[in-house]
């Protein structure tokens, strides 16, 4: 009872006290919670605060036994209060926590100003608070005074800190007045956010303070830090030269940054971090890695990288690119030009890095202290002088150019007359005069061909030419002199002619020579010559890239049977004898043999002829080789500088070709075995002249001249540099005027060099091996646009070309910026900006402004040696592709990391790859071809580019680059000979020779997908590729336009591609399946055509209880693999349903439609007496005749582009779009023809006192039934012809839809037909309904729904108001929608028969009184007339 009553008492006692002190205006601190009553006394005045103490929680941890202080009056930003508070008056007693407005607070622990908290001395805790793992502590507590922090040094307290960051104290009496505990709010502990990210904050009395951590300022400097003033990220890079030191860059990140070495330098001290006192230095790569320019080269160090140059006799494997060992030096072949070199009568010997010069037979060396060389020539050896007996006894020796010729003394002949006279085989006494002998002792060089011409008879055109006393012989291209017996030269050493006549001969003579032809008979004798020549010869067979390597089997085979064919050929020429064939090599275009032959003639000359004539019998020799040349696949073929210019030909020059002998001979040309491109050539007389050189346009440049069976081909190999690629990233760059260095690159590609100009004045720059770069400054004040200019140095002829020079317009501005960098620019959020790759790359890098400075958004980049591939296959010659496909498949291995994780480089490789398949759709490969380029997809596709891939697929919904690939490795997967297999880590080939059936199981590691063919009814190749990759990179859309990212669809196992030379009826795969949780498999094939999966002509078969395999059985061969997908496929027979009903309804159409003019023709007259039924007939007939035309040509177009087909017969697009004109303007006819019939209707509806002139009417209806749906054809075909996107390319003859929308030519005015003419129908229906139905209609008939229904019913077909379901087909795939559009339009043409016609009544009393005439025709007029009543009079009734 006692402690009640003192509970009750000290409750009302509190009561009054609150109360009396409210009602003087005195300031009470209320607690909020009953407790004890704390009075606090000075100045007579009585303070009062309710305090809480904490229930249910153990006594003897203050944490949760504590007395809470919520005193305002505490605060340490209460300064100079009238009312002085004194803690030296509480009579303090356990534990107390601090609030502040009910927030947690504590003592401060830095001194407090005096004169706050409500006293004079404030009481602050001289040392940390503790940790909650410190538990209980003690800390002194000092009152401020005097200006001395700690002048009172009251009793230490203790302290604890407790869980949810709150602190508990034991205060204790300071012994004096006025002192006071100070509270303060700990805002960062209370709210840790308070001052945004990326920032400290600091709790201070009264407050707090924020700062930014290191490396990171306020969004508005200006500006306290706080929430609303964030923290950001400093972009230390700006000035990167003062923080990284030379030679090195600088990378910003979140709050930091970091610096490393440029390429080519290293840090001096390598246990520290680069800065400016620890600076990067140049590398000695040469020393580092002295094979870093790979074999034959010096490696010469410069600042920040290195040059490679090759030793003397080597070059670049890719001579436009930087050698390094990548692009390594090999041996260049001095020899192909040896004449500038060894100069004449000298063969030439290439070795690895040099050469040699050896004189030929019958010559040697001018100084024979020296090697032989252009400036050191050989020359003739005059062997007559050097052994005068080199020819035995009774015999002349004559010297000739690389050899020497023996001719026996008159009255003397050879021992052996078959051989060569020599000294084994001397001249002896002939026992009969005969005529001497000329042999050869060494063989002569071979002359070359030249065009053979009508020869000039000169025996004949002047009769003295060789003097008197002499005979004159004609020979082909020439003439020689003989003396007359008893006669010899005035000058036995010179030639008979003119001037060298013919005189008594007193003594016997040596005999004379002719240089001019061969010794016939008498006494002048010339050596039979030595003739060279060069053939081509086309045969008819696919040129094979194992014919590129003279070291193949197939090379070898074939050169050996030509060379043997070529011997026989000519050996049963009498005036002729092959010396030596060889074959120089094969060209494409089907196969093309190079070869030259040396023969040795009877005359200086050949007669082309006999050449044909052994030419003929070649071509026989050959097929009986197994090598058929093709009609007029001969020629005779030279080398012949074509072009007047030795210099380099760039592109967009000017390039003209003259023909050199073309003076009286009619001439083609072809570039590259085919004929020039009228659009980029031009021919006058025997000049071709190529208007803008292109690198495209290398290749081999031929002037043919038929000069009869026989063409004679002058051509020559023509090479044009590659175009300049100047990259200087974006074309204006905006800088703050301030006097900062800003740096300026321009990136060329390898075999060019550039120059910085500005203002005309070349710019002194830092040159690197791809790039070179100009320090620019800026002045501080007067800043004015200026525009750099990067040219081409060195070639001033290009300068009038656009791609000599490229510009960088920098301007200046004193906006802010948010990023900043010296190379890009300034730049605001969310503006973009364009700049340059790394060194050894092409292409650009896409920025983006964001808040922490410029941000990559798209990296271009492509590894310059692909960028040079793929340049060097727009003009790469079919012949050059193993080379090539052996080089891309290096660059691939060697740059594997690179390749895979750059989209830009995987997306250049596959249009390499696609290139390569386009070059081969009419040659053949072997098996290194494939390997090669297999190699390099099998690194594409690779686990590690699956990401690269998903990028790709990711930003093109269509898929291009993954579907482009596919369709590579189909096409050059036709293009194979031989038999051989391929196995690569996700690649597996096999081809093959099959017959009967065939079996094969791929060995790739974890797969054992399985192909089966039952039966094969011919022997043939098959060609089977396994790709385990290709989920990580073909889309999985199912329908043309579906995007990748929103399919659901899964590619669930391998992908395969079966090449069959035959019609394969049969196929079985069994698949592995990847992913067992997906359900609803489907067997599929990429559909090109469509550009997605197809299902056609493949079905799922299901194996019992294995759910860890798919067997699919096909009808065809393409590539084909299963999707996954949660949704269930339409079952094919739907399609089948709708096309039987098509057809059927198209039939029973035009029975009817045939029957309907029949009728017509029968009733015309009869039913057409007033304008309105005239021309409403009119109408119907047109109606009938376009529907016929139109369902003809819909016959015509199903049997063209049969749906049952084989997928891969391609719908026949030149057959297909003139059935598709004409049914295109014959439905629109039909429409129009029914718009006409509703004109009609509405026009007597509506105005029927109204009389238009049937001559008018039947202009109008006729210009609109046929003007506008044949204008509106006409401009459907010319505006989608040209792009081949007229006929749909989905096995159907008819209008495109997915490519051109061509379809809406049509649907767009059917619809807007059809919806005016449902409006004509309820305009007449109202009109009707109005006027009263009852009156014009039969008794069972007056009801208004009943003439509702029979209008409609009549009017539905004539206006074609059925078409209107075709909107329904078009927004949805619902089958019912489709059947009800089928049978309502296929029938069509019987719902005009019945509705039309048959119900129409006139027209049935008109058909039956036709017909009665005809069964009555014996009956005599007033039967007649009977009859006619009667009908009449039934019309009547009918109409009552």
């Amino acid at each position: 009872m006692a402690s009640e009553e003192t509970r009750t008492k000290s409750k009302y006692l509190s009561g009054v006290i609150i109360l009396l002190t409210f009602a003087c205006g005195l300031e009470t601190h209320n607690f909020r919670h009953p407790g004890k009553t704390l009075q606090y006394r000075h100045k007579g005045r009585v303070h009062h605060s309710v305090i809480k103490r904490s229930a249910g929680t153990p006594a003897f941890d203050p944490c949760y036994n504590y007395t809470e202080l919520d005193n305002a009056w505490r605060a340490t930003n209460n300064r100079l209060s009238s009312q002085l508070m004194c803690d030296g008056n509480v009579s303090w007693a356990g534990w107390y926590r601090l609030l502040l407005n009910n927030q947690s607070a504590q003592i401060p622990d830095t001194c407090v100003p005096e004169q706050s908290c409500g006293t004079n001395s404030t009481l602050w805790l001289n040392g940390q608070h503790p940790t909650v793992d410190d538990g209980v502590v003690t800390r002194p507590v000092c009152g401020n005074w005097m200006n001395d922090c700690c002048y009172f040094k009251t009793p230490s307290i203790q302290v604890k800190a407790c869980p949810g960051n709150y602190y508990v104290y034991e205060f204790k009496d300071p012994m004096s007045c006025s002192l006071a505990y100070c509270a303060d709010v700990d805002e960062c502990q209370m709210n840790p956010s308070v001052c945004g990210p990326n920032s400290n904050c600091t709790n201070v009395n009264g407050g707090f303070n924020c700062s930014c951590w290191a490396g990171f300022t306020a969004s508005f400097p200006n500006l306290t830090i706080s929430i609303n003033n964030t923290c950001t990220d400093i972009n230390e890079c700006l000035d990167s030269s003062s923080l990284c030191g030379p030679n090195a860059s600088c990378h910003n990140s979140i709050g930091s940054f970091s610096c490393s070495c440029l390429s080519g330098y290293n840090v001096m001290n390598m246990n520290e971090s680069v800065s400016n006192s620890n600076p990067c230095s140049d590398v000695d790569e040469c020393q580092v890695n002295p094979s870093v320019c790979g074999p034959n080269s010096n490696c010469t160090n410069v600042n920040g990288g290195f040059n490679c140059s090759c030793l003397a006799g080597f070059t670049a494997s890719f001579p436009n690119l930087t050698i390094s060992i990548n692009n390594t030096c090999t041996d260049i072949n001095e020899c192909l030009d040896s004449s500038s070199l060894c100069g004449p009568n000298a063969s030439c010997h290439n070795y690895i890095g040099s050469f040699s010069c050896s004189c030929l037979s019958g010559y040697d060396v001018m100084n024979m202290n020296e090697s032989v060389s252009n400036s050191n020539p050989c020359s003739d050896v005059d062997e007559c002088q050097v052994n005068p007996s080199v020819c035995g006894p009774n015999s002349n020796c004559t010297n000739v150019n690389g050899g020497f010729n023996c001719s026996c003394w008159a009255g003397f002949t050879a021992s052996f007359p078959n051989l060569t006279i020599s000294i084994n085989n001397t001249c002896t006494v002939y026992s009969t005069l005969s005529p001497p002998q000329t042999v050869y002792s060494t063989p002569s060089p071979p002359q070359t061909v030249t065009p053979p011409q009508t020869d000039v008879n000169e025996c004949q055109v002047n009769p003295s030419v060789c003097g008197p006393n002499s005979n004159c012989t004609n020979v082909n291209g020439s003439y020689y002199c003989s003396c007359l017996a008893g006669f010899t030269a005035s000058f036995p050493n010179l030639t008979i002619s003119i001037n060298n006549t013919c005189t008594v001969n007193s003594t016997p003579s040596q005999p004379v020579y002719s240089t001019l032809s061969p010794p016939q008979t008498g006494y002048s004798i010339v050596t039979p010559p030595q003739i060279g020549f060069e053939m081509s010869m086309t045969i008819d067979k696919p040129f094979d890239t194992s014919l590129s390597n003279p070291d193949d089997k197939n090379y070898k085979d074939y050169a050996q049977k030509i060379m043997d064919a070529v011997e026989e050929s000519f050996q049963s020429l009498s005036i002729s004898k092959v010396a030596s064939v060889y074959v120089t090599g094969f060209r494409p275009g089907s196969t093309i043999v190079d070869c030259r032959i040396t023969v040795t003639t009877a005359t200086n000359s050949l007669d082309f002829s006999l050449i044909a004539i052994a030419i003929a019998k070649l071509s026989n020799i050959l097929l009986s080789k197994g090598i058929p040349v093709a009609p007029n696949g001969f020629a005779l073929t030279e080398q012949k500088p074509l072009i007047s210019t030795s210099d380099k030909i760039y592109p967009q020059q000017k390039l003209e070709l003259k023909c050199p002998q073309s003076v009286y001979l009619a001439i083609t040309w072809k570039v590259n075995e085919k004929g020039p491109d009228s659009t980029k050539y031009t021919i006058v007389g025997d000049t071709l002249t190529l208007n803008s050189a292109a690198y495209s346009d290398n290749g081999r440049y031929s002037c043919i001249m038929q000069t009869g069976p026989i063409p004679y081909i002058q051509w020559q190999d023509i090479s044009i540099e590659q175009e300049p690629s100047i990259s200087v990233g974006d074309n204006n760059r905006v800088f703050p005027c301030d006097g900062r260095t800003v740096k300026l690159t321009c990136h060329i590609n390898a075999g060019y060099s550039v120059e910085w100009v500005l203002n005309g004045k070349v710019q002194t720059s830092d040159i690197g091996s791809d790039s070179i770069t100009v320090n620019h400054i800026l002045p501080k004040q007067d800043c004015k646009d200026e525009i750099f200019t990067c040219r081409l140095k060195g070639l001033p002829q290009l300068l009038v070309y656009s791609y000599s020079t490229r510009n960088i317009t920098v301007k200046t501005s004193t906006e802010d910026f948010t990023c900043k960098d010296d190379t890009l620019g300034f730049g605001k959020i969310n503006s973009m900006t364009k700049g340059l790759c790394e060194n050894g790359k092409e292409g650009s890098i896409t920025y983006t402004c964001k808040l922490n400075g410029w941000t990559i958004e798209q990296d271009d980049c492509v590894l310059k040696v692909f960028k040079y591939l793929e340049s060097k296959v727009q003009s790469l010659v079919i012949q050059d592709i193993p080379e090539f496909m052996a080089n891309l498949s290096s660059a691939v291995d060697q740059n594997n990391a690179n390749v895979t994780q750059s989209a830009a480089t995987v997306k250049t490789i596959v249009e390499i790859l696609s290139n390569i398949s386009d070059l081969s759709k009419n040659i053949t490969h072997n098996k290194p071809v494939m390997e090669s380029f297999l190699n390099t997809v099998d690194v594409i596709v690779s686990d590690n580019s699956s990401k690269t891939w998903e990028n790709l697929n990711n930003k093109n919904t269509t898929g291009n680059t993954s579907v482009k690939l596919l369709q590579s490795i189909e096409n050059i997967s036709d293009r194979l000979s031989d038999e051989f297999a391929i196995n690569l880590s996700s690649i597996q080939l096999n081809r093959n020779t099959i017959k009967n059936s065939f079996n094969q199981t791929s060995q790739l590691p974890n797969s054992t997908t399985q192909i089966v063919i039952p039966n094969i009814s011919e022997t043939t190749f098959i060609t089977v590729i396994f790709l385990s990759k290709l989920n990580n990179v073909l889309p999985t859309r199912n329908t043309p336009n579906n995007d990748n990212r929103t399919s659901q669809n899964r590619i669930n196992g391998d992908v395969v591609v079966v090449k069959v030379n035959k019609t394969i009826n049969n196929i079985t795969f069994a698949f592995d399946i990847a992913d067992t949780s997906l359900g609803n498999p489907q067997c599929v094939f990429w559909n090109f055509d469509l550009d997605r999966w197809d299902t056609t002509g493949c079905k799922v078969k299901i194996l019992g209880n294995k759910t860890d395999k798919v067997t699919c059985e096909c009808d065809h061969t393409t590539s084909f693999s299963i999707l996954m997908s949660p949704f269930t496929i339409k079952d094919p027979v739907e399609s089948t349903a709708l096309a039987y009903i098509t057809y059927i309804g198209v039939a029973i159409s035009l029975a009817s439609l045939i029957l309907c003019l029949i009728i017509e023709m029968i009733v015309w007259k009869s039913v057409t007496r007033n304008d309105t039924s005239y021309i409403r007939h009119v109408s119907i007939v047109n109606i009938a005749v376009s529907l016929v035309i139109a369902n003809i040509c819909f016959i015509i177009g199903a049997a063209i582009s049969n749906p049952y087909a084989k997928l891969e017969q391609m719908i026949p697009v030149a057959r297909c779009s003139p059935v598709v004109f004409f049914m295109h303007f014959f439905y629109l006819s039909l429409f129009f023809w029914m718009l006409i019939s509703a004109l009609l209707l509405l026009y007597r509806t509506v105005m029927v006192l109204s009389q238009m002139s049937r001559t008018i009417m039947m202009v109008i209806a006729f210009t609109v039934g046929y003007c506008a749906p044949l204008l509106i054809a006409v401009i459907t075909v010319a505006s989608t012809a040209g792009a081949e996107n007229y006929v749909s390319k989905e096995n159907a003859c008819w209008l495109n839809w997915n490519e051109s929308k061509a379809l809406l030519a049509f649907v767009i005015p059917a619809l807007a037909v059809v919806a005016f003419n449902i409006l004509v129908v309820i305009v007449v229906l109202f009109k009707m309904l109005r006027r009263g139905a009852g009156a014009t209609t039969q008794p069972d008939e007056r009801h208004v729904l009943v003439v509702i229904v029979r209008c409609v019913a009549i009017l539905t077909p004539i206006f074609g108001l059925t078409w209107g379901f075709g909107i329904g087909t078009m927004v949805s795939p619902d089958f019912g929608i489709h059947v009800v559009f089928a049978i309502l339009n296929s029938f069509q043409g019987f719902f005009v028969l019945v509705f039309g016609v048959i119900l129409d009544n006139k027209v049935c009393e008109s058909l039956l009184k036709t017909l009665s005439l005809n069964n009555l025709s014996s009956t005599r007029t007033k039967s007649t007339s009977a009859a006619t009543s009667s009908g009449q009079q039934g019309v009547s009734q009918g109409r009552r």
